[in-house]
């Protein structure tokens, strides 16, 4: 995913924005029992605007079940380009196809509710809570206290490795050992022996331990986990030992010139927004934590010498699925293109042995520098205009919660609601990140905010001071937020 791709996709317009508070105050507030039955039997179709084409098939089978479920008829329109919100603006008050509901993510919800385009979901049958949802999808679909959308699906990013790797780790520390137990042993027979001969026959009865492939093969399983790295100084360690196979090229290898894929250094000491991202007045960037956290980050270039000019994701991937790179910062998307090059006969080793891999949340920097992941979520929203609303809620909620089991494997879109069954367990590692993630912030003020962090990280890379660095990012924003220093 590259976020500055997505960044331009939500580039504040001002015609979506031009529309009167009351008339938005009264699209966002009417209730449901002010919604005749009747409205929506004069025209029978919800209208369902979305921006990705990975959506089309599973939108259209869901669309057709809810219509033999229930009868009414949800027509899924793609409409996709950079004009997305101002298109859906628009097509709200000139057409006589109003979008009724629309997929957009979360740090586009303050431009489309104080345009009219959002409005407070109906969750009569309180599903929407942490008992089924993360507090991470929730805070995002939130805008000042009020939830105006429907968690639908999330991108954020986690550790990718080749367990094969590890395994084959864990087997040679295990027979390492194994022989470093036998050697001091002999060492302490020889000293004690009080001859010669008698040095002889005591090495000779120390019994070596031997293992058979499959025991050796159990015991590393189980060591595995141990080698799972909890921080980046692991990893740097795992480096410092790791004997690795010939096509090895980096241990640790992620793309440094997306954001996306960064933001975990600092994630967990910078304040955009607070909790739901749109409160201008917590904004926090520049601290003794985001400056050692970029301190670190500097100094992995010395040990992971990656150019950002040259970085690329969709690359990097390639060399993981080729078995160059141990571990790797990887979004969901990740998983599909494994399969897919497992299917066609790729993934394999040297010897032609099929890799495993797995997923887990991205390691803190050390003992004392926690990370979070950056998130998206995509959410459903009604959108204010909409005469429709009744229907319109609860063939949202249908969508978004009674149909999240099969997201993935239709369109590769990982599901926001808690326990969706996944054919491929890897997909919980991506879960266990964005529980823990920060969520992109919503507010208009700070909408460049991420093009110049990205710029920044990129800077003190390749060696620029991180404390001025961050300094001035941090005024930046202040100044754009309050209009003064």
């Amino acid at each position: 995913m590259s976020l500055k791709k997505r960044l331009l996709s939500v580039l504040v317009l001002l015609s979506v924005l031009v529309c009167t508070t009351t008339y938005t105050d009264y699209k966002n507030t009417i209730e449901p029992a002010e919604v005749p039955l009747a409205a929506f039997m004069a025209k029978d179709t919800l209208y369902f605007w979305y921006a990705d084409a990975a959506l089309t098939g599973y939108l259209e089978s869901v669309c057709l079940d809810y219509y033999e479920q229930t009868g009414y008829r949800v027509t899924p329109i793609l409409h996709s380009g950079l004009e997305y919100l101002e298109d859906i603006n628009e097509a709200s008050v000139r057409s006589d196809e109003v979008p009724d509901l629309i997929v957009m993510s979360n740090d586009s919800l303050e431009k489309a509710y104080l345009a009219g385009l959002a409005s407070e979901i109906w969750d009569t049958m309180n599903l929407y809570n942490m008992a089924s949802y993360p507090q991470t999808a929730l805070d995002a679909v939130t805008y000042k206290d009020r939830q105006v959308a429907y968690p639908f699906y999330y991108e954020t990013s986690a550790l990718l490795f080749n367990k094969t790797y590890l395994q084959e780790h864990a087997e040679n520390l295990i027979e390492a050992e194994a022989d470093t137990q036998t050697a001091e042993a002999a060492e302490e027979a020889i000293e004690n022996a009080s001859s010669q001969e008698e040095a002889l026959e005591a090495v000779d009865a120390i019994e070596h331990t031997e293992f058979t492939e499959e025991e050796l093969a159990a015991e590393a399983e189980q060591a595995i986990d141990t080698l799972v790295p909890s921080t980046i100084d692991d990893i740097l360690a795992f480096a410092d030992t790791y004997d690795a196979p010939e096509q090895v090229e980096a241990v640790f290898k992620w793309d440094v010139s997306d954001i996306f894929y960064n933001y975990f250094v600092v994630g967990n000491y910078i304040n955009v927004g607070g909790i739901n991202g749109d409160d201008a007045a917590q904004i926090d960037i520049y601290n003794d934590n985001t400056i050692s956290c970029m301190r670190y980050y500097q100094d992995l270039n010395q040990f992971f010498s990656i150019d950002t000019k040259t970085s690329d994701y969709d690359s990097i991937i390639q060399e993981f699925i080729d078995g160059k790179i141990v571990y790797t910062i990887a979004t969901t998307d990740a998983i599909a293109k494994i399969e897919a090059a497992k299917a066609e006969g790729g993934f394999v080793s040297a010897e032609g042995e099929t890799y495993e891999y797995a997923v887990t949340a991205v390691p803190n920097l050390n003992e004392t520098l926690s990370t979070r992941s950056l998130s998206v979520t995509y959410g459903v929203v009604v959108n204010g205009y909409s005469e429709k609303k009744e229907i319109a809620n609860d063939f949202a909620k249908f969508l978004t919660y009674d149909k999240a089991d099969n997201l993935y494997e239709r369109t590769g879109k990982a599901s926001a609601k808690l326990n969706a069954s996944y054919e491929n367990d890897n997909l919980n590692g991506f879960m266990a990140e964005y529980k823990k993630s920060v969520p992109m912030p919503k507010m208009l003020e700070t909408s460049n905010f991420w093009v110049q962090l990205e710029i920044c990280f990129a800077k003190i890379w390749s060696g620029e001071d991180e404390n001025a660095q961050l300094q001035g990012l941090s005024e930046q924003i202040m100044l754009q937020i309050t209009g003064g220093e």
